[in-house]
C-alpha cells in the first residue's frame, strides 16, 4: 500500500534533519570524523553508480575503488600530498577498471570512481582551507539545500513550464527560479552571519549573491545529470537507503556539482601557490 503524501514528506522531514544534523556535526568537529563521514558518503556513491549501471564483476570493482577511496582518504589525513594522492587514485582507477567487462562498462566504472572521488576529497579539502574552513562548507550546504527545498516547493505551488520534461516530467522553471532566489538569500545570510561570528570573508554582497546563484545553478544541473542517469539506468531511486529520499546520490547529486566546481578552484589555487 502507498504511503499518503502527509506521511511520505513527514518521512522525507524526519530524514532530512538527521542527515543535517550528521552533516554539521561532523562539520563542526572536522578532522578524522568528518573526513570519515565523506568517505562512507562516496563508498555509498560508487556502490550506487556500479549497482545502477549494472558492471561486472560488480563486487569485486567495488572492493577494489572502495579500498582506493579508503587510502585516499588515509592519505589525505596524514597529508601524503597531490603526487601520492594522484597515484593511489590512478592506480585504483586502473585496476578497477582494467577488471570490469567490455568497454562500456569500462567507462561507466571510471565515470563512477571519478564521482566518487570529488565527494571524499573535496568537503574535507574547504573545511582544511585556511581562507574558506566551515563557513566555505556551511555555505555550500546552505545553497545547495535551499535550493533543493525552494525548487520543490515553488514548482509545486506555482507550476508552470517545464524545465527539462525529457529528463525531469516534475521540475519547472518557477522552481529552478525559485531555487536561484533562495540560495542568493542563504548565501548572503551564511556571510552576513560568519562575520557576526568572527568568520570574516573579503567578499562583497555583489560578489556572494554572484557565487551563490553560480552554485545554484550547477546544483540543479547536477539534479537533471543524476535524473538523465536514473532514467538512462531504468531505476526511479540510486537505492534505498535513505527513508523518504532514495539513495546517498539522490541526496548529493546537487551537492556533488557545486564540489566539482570548489574542488577545481581549489586545485588551480594550490597550483598557483
Amino acid at each position: 500500500m502507498a504511503k499518503a503524501p502527509s506521511s511520505e514528506l513527514k518521512t522525507r522531514v524526519l530524514s532530512a534533519i538527521v542527515m543535517i544534523a550528521l552533516a554539521l556535526g561532523a562539520a563542526y568537529w572536522g578532522g578524522w570524523p568528518f573526513a570519515l563521514f565523506w568517505l562512507a558518503a562516496g563508498i555509498a556513491i560508487m556502490i550506487e553508480w556500479t549497482d545502477m549501471t549494472g558492471i561486472e564483476p560488480r563486487r569485486a570493482v567495488q572492493a577494489i575503488f572502495g579500498l582506493g577511496l579508503l587510502a585516499l582518504t588515509g592519505l589525505y589525513l596524514i597529508d601524503a600530498g597531490f603526487a601520492v594522492g594522484g597515484a593511489t587514485a590512478l592506480v585504483s582507477l586502473a585496476l578497477g577498471t582494467l577488471l570490469t567487462k567490455g568497454s562500456r562498462q569500462k567507462l561507466w566504472a571510471a565515470s563512477g570512481f571519478a564521482y566518487a572521488v570529488v565527494i571524499v576529497l573535496v568537503p574535507p579539502m574547504v573545511r582544511d582551507y585556511p581562507e574558506i574552513g566551515i563557513l566555505g562548507l556551511i555555505w555550500m550546504f546552505g545553497v545547495v539545500w535551499a535550493t533543493d527545498i525552494a525548487a520543490y516547493f515553488t514548482g509545486r505551488t506555482f507550476g508552470g513550464p517545464k524545465l527539462c520534461p525529457a529528463i525531469s516530467p516534475k521540475k519547472t522553471w518557477s522552481g529552478f527560479l525559485g531555487g536561484l532566489f533562495a540560495a542568493a538569500l542563504t548565501g548572503l545570510l551564511v556571510a552576513w552571519a560568519g562575520r557576526s561570528w568572527g568568520l570574516n570573508h573579503s567578499l562583497s554582497h555583489i560578489s556572494v549573491i554572484a557565487l551563490s546563484m553560480v552554485a545554484s545553478v550547477a546544483s540543479q544541473i547536477g539534479d537533471l545529470g543524476e535524473s538523465a542517469l536514473k532514467r538512462h539506468c531504468d531505476v526511479k531511486d540510486s537505492s534505498h537507503l535513505i527513508p523518504g529520499h532514495g539513495g546517498v546520490m539522490d541526496r548529493l547529486d546537487g551537492f556533488w556539482a557545486v564540489s566539482l566546481i570548489i574542488g577545481i578552484a581549489l586545485l588551480a589555487a594550490y597550483g598557483a601557490a
